[in-house]
């Protein structure tokens, strides 16, 4: 799914647009006791419940497409009677009347779900009636073919409200405020089946976490049957290892600049597109192809990217690369600068030593002050700063208050 399917989606969660039919809870302890159970028609229930029912259910489509949102396929041998997507495919069927079914689906998540404090596992099936759409891109709802019959599960932490004073009204008082039990926004879930192409796709689901770092392989692999994907960190971590251990002792400043050069001009030339960026192992090849990385040094690149990424893993180009900052870090300097402005930056070799210099052009400030760039007519229109210097600099500055 795309930023614009999956916006679509959210559009249901919404008074007017509601096409939620059931929604089934269940409300967990820390010892992974089952407390309370919930099994109602949707639109039964108070106007006050639906809207924070909807913040939910839009918080679980909600996060950057391959991070906290992760388009997940079943493999063929789950589709198959016993299989997990067979299992979901039952469940959806069901419409959540099934509570033989619907138990079976609260017990998988608690026996999987490693939490240890008390949560609520919400489920609800909801069937969106497909509007067709103009060449100009407009709805048409009177032209709509086709349904997407779809579930979605969302896992809220269930937490102590803090300890607090409050104004009682009815006794014109200041007093203790009474703790309560308050259900999150969720910490996981996913939508089953995914909507691609505005049209239903059973062989895949979307997945959410709120923590990127923390993918819970364990609900993936037990829940879905499905092979956990590298996590945002972990993918820029093996494109780092994979571009050190490729260029070796040649990996220079400039070439690995010019590389997160060609990244972010990728990001930034398709920012407009739904899909996100995503390259594969030939198109990581490439890259460095066009970043003058000689031939020799890519002659073991396959054995060097699966070993650092996985035989058939590709990389998500926002994962690999800040779009935001360069930071160029020496064991004792920190430098923080502009993408655009990296050409600021440069290597010399001063008095015999390697420096990174940074041209001081404009205003600068030291610790919040105005100071002069110059403080004699011997300095030179740059700092230079050596690499291995024992100084701690920390330039944090934003785009225009660049360079320093």
């Amino acid at each position: 799914m795309n930023k614009k399917e999956i916006a679509e989606i959210k559009k249901q969660f919404t008074p007017d647009r509601c096409s939620i039919t059931r929604i089934c809870g269940c409300y967990v302890d820390g010892e992974k006791n089952k407390k309370t159970e919930l099994k109602e028609a949707f639109l039964s229930l108070s106007e006050e419940e639906t809207f924070k029912y909807f913040d939910i259910f839009r918080k679980t489509l909600t996060g950057t497409i391959g991070k906290s949102l992760i388009n997940m396929e079943f493999p063929l041998d789950q589709e198959s009677e016993g299989g997990t997507q067979n299992f979901l495919m039952k469940l959806r069927e069901s419409k959540l009347t099934d509570d033989t079914l619907t138990e079976a689906f609260y017990d998988k998540i608690i026996e999987n779900y490693d939490y240890g404090e008390n949560y609520y596992i919400i489920l609800i099936h909801a069937v969106y009636d497909i509007p067709g759409k103009s060449s100009d891109g407009a709805e048409m709802f009177d032209a709509s073919d086709e349904i997407y019959d779809h579930i979605l599960c969302s896992i809220c932490p269930v937490k102590l409200s803090k300890a607090g004073l409050h104004y009682n009204v009815e006794t014109n008082n200041i007093e203790d405020r009474i703790r309560d039990w308050l259900v999150e926004m969720p910490d996981w879930g996913f939508l089953f089946p995914q909507f691609n192409d505005r049209s239903t796709d059973i062989h895949g689901l979307l997945y959410y976490t709120k923590n990127a770092e923390n993918l819970r392989s364990t609900m993936m692999e037990e829940v879905f049957g499905c092979t956990t994907p590298l996590s945002a960190a972990t993918q820029r971590d093996s494109f780092n290892a994979l571009v050190e251990e490729t260029l070796g002792d040649d990996c220079a400043y400039d070439t690995v600049l010019e590389i997160h050069e060609k990244l972010n001009d990728l990001i930034e030339s398709q920012k407009d597109e739904p899909e996100p960026v995503v390259l594969t192992k030939s198109e990581v090849k490439r890259l460095f192809e066009e970043c003058g990385v000689e031939d020799e040094k890519l002659q073991n690149f396959d054995e060097q990217y699966e070993l650092a990424a996985g035989e058939k893993s590709s990389l998500v180009a926002s994962n690999i690369t800040n779009t935001r900052k360069f930071e160029i870090k020496t064991p004792d300097v920190v430098i923080h600068v502009a993408p655009d402005r990296a050409d600021l930056v440069e290597t010399r070799i001063i008095d015999g030593r390697k420096c990174l210099v940074i041209p001081m052009e404009s205003e600068v400030e030291l610790n919040g002050i105005r100071v002069s760039a110059l403080n004699s007519a011997e300095n030179t229109t740059a700092e230079s700063i050596p690499v291995n210097d024992t100084n701690n600099i920390n330039n944090t500055d934003t785009e225009e208050e660049i360079p320093f």
